[in-house]
């Protein structure tokens, strides 16, 4: 891994609201004081925030911060993708996080992408170097990959077509992300591969969102949350503990940087920061 200073972002969703907008914009005030190297905006799927993600991403540019807008592909046209490729380059945005995105429930056809890397592929025939395009890594693997070897194949597939970097899942076991970007090394793979960092805010929430994209929650973690019940000041706590143990961890050996899904919320995030020192 990098022997460089360690990077760090933060991730946001587009509000829908008024109250969501001013809201968002207080998280980045006091996120921003922070000095992340970027922050992302996400994209839903089939381009259903395609306005809200890129005038957050302009706000943000505006307020002085560097931002990169999520771009997915599922059910997407290479005409709509290459119109807001070209939107992004017109406004001087030059990174971008390149997803295959989630399925919607009941979409029939997937579109003209079918996978991550011909969207890497296309943003570079269409526009050379002109993007730092990132990409999704899944050291747990993608819960809809037909194996491990071949869900490993598929990153270095994404690498191949043109990835600057990537952006984990989130993850709670250490072992799975050093064994990953091993893997993958012995692949070929020699991009910066970012940890991705879910502070613990919602438990009961938070697993149920993990049990559907892969990510496993350890037993032990799942038990002693139960056991807090309507808790919430102690569920806060082990939260902390478990997130920043694991960041430290990640950092000490070697991880290139983190990039915390914030859920448009400071206030964990800005904690697990102050405890890391840095």
């Amino acid at each position: 891994m990098s022997d460089s200073k360690p990077t760090f972002s933060f991730e946001f969703f587009p509000p829908k609201t008024p109250e969501g907008v001013a809201k968002l914009r207080s998280t980045r005030q006091q996120l921003g004081q922070l000095r992340p190297q970027f922050f992302s905006v996400t994209f839903g799927a089939g381009g259903s925030t395609r306005d809200g993600t890129l005038s957050t991403v302009l706000e943000i540019r505006s307020e002085g911060h560097a931002a990169a807008p999520h771009l997915s592909c599922v059910g997407s046209t290479r005409d709509s993708v290459r119109s807001i490729l070209s939107e992004y380059r017109q406004h001087g945005i030059r990174h971008i996080v390149a997803l295959r995105g989630d399925i919607p429930s009941g979409m029939v056809e997937v579109g003209e992408f079918r996978y991550a890397n011909e969207l890497v592929e296309f943003i570079r025939a269409e526009h050379g170097d002109h993007f730092h395009i990132e990409v999704a890594a899944y050291p747990e693997f993608h819960p809809q990959a037909r194996s491990a070897d071949a869900d490993l194949d598929n990153f270095a597939n994404k690498v191949n077509a043109g990835a600057d970097s990537a952006i984990t899942q989130y993850f709670f076991n250490a072992d799975a992300y050093f064994r990953f970007v091993d893997e993958v090394r012995a692949r070929g793979v020699d991009i910066p591969i970012v940890p991705g960092i879910m502070p613990i805010s919602n438990f009961s929430q938070m697993c149920r969102f993990s049990d559907s994209c892969g990510t496993e929650v350890p037993r032990w973690l799942r038990q002693r949350m139960q056991s807090y019940g309507d808790d919430v000041a102690s569920v806060r706590a082990l939260g902390l503990d478990v997130v920043t143990e694991l960041c430290d961890r990640l950092l000490t050996h070697g991880a290139p940087g983190l990039h915390f899904y914030t859920l448009n919320q400071a206030g964990l995030v800005s904690t697990v920061w102050q405890r890391l020192g840095l």
